[in-house]
């Protein structure tokens, strides 16, 4: 599946700054172009993204090595309609930047050879953008905010909420000590015969649920630390589901329902917890909360949100939904970003399949592979 989006083409006003993004660190193929006036307002000029849920869906998640070859097979393919789309030639281009981590490592060197040849051949600076640091970045292309400000960060992979302090500066509060939510969500839906990817096929079943039929627990709640978890929640809701073998679609809406609720219920305790932390170290007038990742597209977890957002005074700021997700315009706007400052990176840069926000940041006790990795 590819999908493309344009913007208005008219430049912001100055001197404008065009990157190309280029995003290979997972299941999706991605090539976008972005501007950056010299007054930081920032405009989409094309954002081309393939997706391979296909390739995925029969093995019920993504399995790096297809992930792999799909990008080989067509990256050069999504950066030329990205440039077309986008109306700009390669010497028109100030850099190329480029996922280099973290992510699935065959998909990160898939990118990153690319982009170092693009770099060279035309002889425009290479920026390494760290994918976080791209969802985090992502609302000053969308709505011009700029830092400090709270990010909660919920995909697939990772789940954090951090105070993002300015470009390349993070402090994380707090990390799921095991499962990310994105992947709760895509072993809840396989566990449930929903297929792939599990978090709008476990919001579409929720539609027909009702939640309070089951018991499931809103864990880490309470807790002084603004850390996640989600591994026991899973667990609750196999044990449920093997109690009532063979299942009913009834059954299935309303585990879906209540674990959706569970879900929101801990996530929003948790970004609580992180306001009240945040509190002694955001400055004054900073009190905005943003959240990016794919599971931002939640309906039930954007209303819960919603309403913490509003009772602790914070102004909520959410992408749009394809922004949301893995795309590459967030990667070319956090590697303008980071051009602005001088911050580029030469031809010997590496993928890394691990690479942090917060590099100062203990690891959380009992943190798993994913917890480890955030």
């Amino acid at each position: 599946m590819m999908v493309a989006a344009n913007q208005d083409s008219s430049a912001a006003g100055g001197h404008e700054t065009l990157v190309l993004g280029i995003e290979t660190s997972c299941d999706e193929t991605a090539a976008a172009v972005v501007g950056r006036a010299s007054g930081g307002a920032g405009r989409m000029l094309s954002n081309v993204v393939r997706a391979q849920w296909e390739e995925h869906r029969r093995y019920g998640g993504v399995v790096p090595e297809i992930a792999a070859r799909a990008h080989v097979e067509c990256l050069d393919e999504i950066i030329a309609q990205a440039m077309r789309e986008a109306g700009v030639a390669f010497p028109s281009l100030a850099a190329v930047a480029v996922t280099a981590g973290p992510g699935l490592i065959g998909g990160l060197l898939v990118g990153v050879v690319t982009a170092k040849a693009i770099a060279l051949a035309h002889r425009i600076a290479l920026v390494a953008v760290n994918h976080l640091e791209a969802h985090a970045l992502t609302v000053g292309l969308t709505e011009g905010l700029r830092p400090p400000y709270l990010l909660l960060l919920v995909s697939g992979g990772h789940t954090q909420l951090l105070i993002v302090h300015g470009v390349g500066c993070y402090e994380r509060l707090g990390t799921t000590i095991d499962d990310a939510l994105g992947e709760a969500f895509d072993k809840t839906a396989k566990l449930l015969g929903l297929g792939f990817p599990g978090g709008p096929a476990v919001e579409q079943a929720a539609v027909a649920g009702k939640a309070g039929r089951f018991a499931l627990p809103r864990p880490m709640l309470g807790r002084r630390e603004a850390h996640f978890s989600f591994a026991g929640l899973k667990t609750a809701v196999r044990h449920q589901a093997q109690a009532l073998a063979p299942l009913q679609a009834q059954d299935i809406a309303d585990l879906c329902a209540e674990f959706q609720r569970a879900v929101a219920e801990s996530v929003a305790d948790r970004v609580r917890r992180a306001m009240a932390i945040a509190g002694e170290r955001l400055p004054e007038g900073a009190r905005h909360l943003v959240v990016a990742g794919g599971v931002a597209a939640n309906t039930a977890l954007r209303a819960a949100l919603t309403d913490v957002a509003g009772q602790e005074g914070y102004t909520l700021h959410v992408p749009p939904a394809a922004l949301c997700t893995d795309n590459a315009a967030m990667v070319a706007w956090a590697g303008a970003e980071r051009l602005v400052l001088g911050l580029t990176d030469g031809l010997d840069l590496e993928a890394r399949a691990r690479w942090p926000l917060d590099l100062a940041a203990v690891p959380a006790l009992g943190a798993g592979k994913l917890g480890a990795k955030a």
